[in-house]
């Protein structure tokens, strides 16, 4: 096993030794266990799926093979924003999705995925782990009779695809876009008509101009959907989406019902899972974004206009929400104290290097 083949490598020899001769007994008294997990995604979405595959892979390995979690893409048990109520009534026991296809059932679910000029992955890694985010979304998703985990982050996402330019505010009004969650909320309030519709029906309706604009994630991903062929304007950046937390759900019951070592698989894997996600975009990103650019795709940034008018939507909607509703406003509160505080350091320091070493980049060019 690679496992052992390490610990030699390391000059742990005797402990190696020591471990191959118990891995019978423990092997023994270690459950048989086999789970289904469901997905909102796809092959299609490389990036997405292939992280719930690593994850089911590495639960199999940390338990000796013990605890198999097979994989399920969109549509094969459950519709692809399903989900949540598969899990929460075990038709599966766990599930890869975003929370913020949830709006629907509470807006604060979105919280768990990304909201309007929140946090970027970073941040919210911060936020979930070392803040209280993690702790107040397991209080949320409680009632539905699940535990949720961070499965990774796609970064700052990109504003989408446009058939025309937007120049103005004005050039809003009136768009049917395909967007998710919070973004849908905000953006009607600029005249936009949001529409939600799953993966595999996005290009259909923007070919046939059902769709005006499309956001979906982010060049790799877009690339993948084709959407340069039929819109041609690509805006960046996806203010709704400073970041975009992916989630594993647990039914609650089944995950109780787990060895206390096989919790810790379950953990540990959706932790390494969730730093490959958020590789695989840094990483694969800027080829993407180069390709596209050269198959016709014409970058654009959102006016400043737009920019502002954004924000201030975003914040008119966000007073409406924590009036009407104190478990949102708890978790809005504690959230945006966090962006708040957090953001100014990232300005002083990281932004600042970021922004001085494009700058050179492009003067050297």
């Amino acid at each position: 096993m690679q496992r052992r083949a390490f610990l030699k490598k390391a000059g742990l020899g005797a402990v190696a030794g020591t471990a191959s001769v118990a891995a019978p007994a423990i092997a023994q008294t270690s459950p048989q266990l086999n789970w289904k997990m469901t997905s909102t995604y796809s092959t299609a979405t490389p990036a997405l799926y292939s992280t719930a595959q690593l994850f089911c892979s590495m639960v199999k390995d940390l338990t000796d093979g013990n605890f198999n979690i097979r994989l399920y893409p969109v549509g094969e048990l459950v519709p692809g924003f399903g989900v949540m109520d598969a899990v929460g009534n075990r038709t599966v026991e766990c599930g890869q999705t975003a929370s913020y296809y949830y709006y629907g059932k509470n807006p604060a679910f979105c919280f768990d995925t990304a909201v309007p000029f929140g946090l970027n992955v970073r941040q919210m890694n911060a936020w979930m782990y070392e803040g209280d985010g993690l702790k107040l979304m397991r209080e949320l998703f409680a009632p539905r009779g699940i535990v949720n985990f961070p499965l990774g982050n796609t970064g700052a996402q990109m504003g989408g695809w446009y058939r025309k330019e937007i120049k103005t505010i004005d050039d809003m009004k009136g768009l049917k876009m395909r967007t998710a969650g919070f973004a849908g909320e905000v953006l009607s309030r600029m005249g936009v008509v949001p529409q939600q519709i799953p993966t595999g029906d996005i290009y259909p309706a923007l070919e046939k101009g059902a769709l005006d604009a499309v956001e979906f994630v982010g060049p790799v991903d877009d690339e993948k959907l084709g959407f340069q062929k039929v819109a041609k304007y690509y805006y960046y950046p996806g203010w709704w989406e400073g970041s975009a937390q992916v989630s594993l759900y647990v039914n609650d019951k089944a995950y109780a019902e787990l060895p206390k070592a096989y919790q810790a698989a379950v953990d540990v894997a959706s932790r390494a899972a969730a730093n490959h996600l958020v590789e695989y975009y840094d990483n694969n990103n800027p080829d993407a974004l180069r390709r596209l650019i050269a198959g016709g795709a014409v970058l654009k940034s959102f006016p400043r206009e737009v920019m502002d008018a954004s924000f201030d939507a975003a914040t008119q909607v966000y007073k409406e929400f924590c009036d009407k509703d104190e478990g949102f406003k708890k978790i809005f509160d504690n959230y945006m104290a966090f962006r708040d505080n957090i953001v100014p350091w990232f300005r002083v320091n990281e932004g600042a290097y970021d922004n001085y070493l494009g700058a050179a980049l492009a003067r050297k060019k």
